[in-house]
This record gives structure tokens, C-alpha cells and sequence, in this order.
């Protein structure tokens, strides 16, 4: 399995092409899920004050009991735990070091945690809390360790290249076939005689 020299990318490259199509479509999609749960204007009598202490509405929610605690923090988790995968999946890169792909997507879910919450500050019923920052970011980090190695583990078996290393490998390819003549030789510039 590999990339045809004449035609670009060839099916190997096409799959790739599609699997990045679908990891976009499912992102996009979950965000607009998630923008429209989270950004939705609640009809309620009072709300609670925002929440810039770090764990202090977790430790409100383990106050209320397991069952209630466990929907409230298991919610926050659950929520944006999808970018953990989709993210990678719309980059579409197979090769790269696990450290670095784990420090994008966690700074990226991180971004888009805090875009919620500071959108949430003009609806009405919804509040600001640096809990729901953390626990929606440590939800990415979860489901990126738990799904993304093994499945680029997998397509690194297969052999098939990322979209991104498509351009690395074309010049690997054509430094090798150019090798064997050596390097063009350069002149000098010579200025014109008087």
C-alpha cells in the first residue's frame, strides 16, 4: 500500500482525503450540538452566581450525592470528550508523535471549553464556571489517550501515509531518484567587461 508517483496521491491517499471529510462533518456537527445545548437561553426563576474557583462546584456536586454528583461531573466530562478523537480525525495526520498530538488537542478542547463559557455570559440562565473548564478538558484528555494512539497504532500497520506526510514522502521519493546524478552544478555571476 502506498502513494502512486504519477497520479498524486492515489487510494491510499483518497481514503485519507475521506476519513479527514468525515472527522470535519463529525466536528462540526458535535459543536453545533454542543453550542446549541450549552448556549441556549434556560427559563428558570433564580440562578447561581458564577464559578471562578477552581473545584468548588465539584465539591458542591459530590455535597448533592453519588447519583446527582455523578450526572453533573459525568455530563461535564461527556460533553466535549468527543473532540478528544474528532480533532486528530479532521487533522488527518497518522505520523506524529503521540506528546505533541495530546498538547494540540488538549489546548485546542481547553479554547473551545472557555469560548462556551464566556459565550454563556451573555444568555440568560446560564452562568460562568471554571469547573465546567477543567472538567470538559480533562474529558478530551481522557478520550484522546483512550481512543487516538490505538487507532493511529492501527493505520501505521496499514501503511497508509497521512495528508500531511504525503508532501515529506514526495520529496523523499524524488531525492532518491535525483541521488544518483549528483547535485546541478552553478556558475558564478561575471560582470560585463567595459
Amino acid at each position: 500500500m502506498g502513494v502512486r508517483q504519477g497520479s498524486g496521491q492515489g487510494s491510499d491517499g483518497q481514503a485519507v482525503i475521506h476519513f479527514r471529510a468525515a472527522g470535519v462533518t463529525l466536528l462540526l456537527a458535535h459543536l453545533l450540538f454542543v453550542g446549541w445545548l450549552t448556549l441556549r437561553p434556560l427559563d428558570v426563576p433564580w440562578t447561581a452566581a458564577a464559578n471562578f474557583e477552581p473545584l468548588a462546584s465539584i465539591r458542591n456536586d459530590l455535597a448533592l450525592g453519588p447519583a446527582e454528583a455523578l450526572r453533573r461531573i459525568g455530563g461535564a466530562l461527556l460533553l466535549l470528550a468527543p473532540l478528544g478523537v474528532l480533532l486528530p480525525m479532521a487533522g488527518g495526520r497518522v505520523f506524529v508523535p503521540p506528546w505533541v498530538s495530546l498538547l494540540r488537542t488538549v489546548a485546542a478542547g481547553a479554547l473551545i471549553s472557555l469560548a462556551i463559557e464566556l459565550g454563556q455570559t451573555g444568555v440568560p440562565g446560564q452562568v460562568v464556571d471554571i469547573d465546567s473548564v477543567l472538567l470538559n478538558t480533562t474529558g478530551v484528555v481522557v478520550a484522546h489517550l483512550l481512543v487516538v494512539p490505538v487507532c493511529r497504532a492501527r493505520l501505521r500497520r496499514r501503511g497508509v501515509p497521512g495528508v500531511r506526510d504525503l508532501p515529506r514522502y514526495r520529496q523523499e521519493t524524488r531525492l532518491r531518484d535525483e541521488a544518483p546524478g549528483g547535485s546541478t552544478p552553478t556558475i558564478s555571476r561575471v560582470g560585463i567587461a567595459p
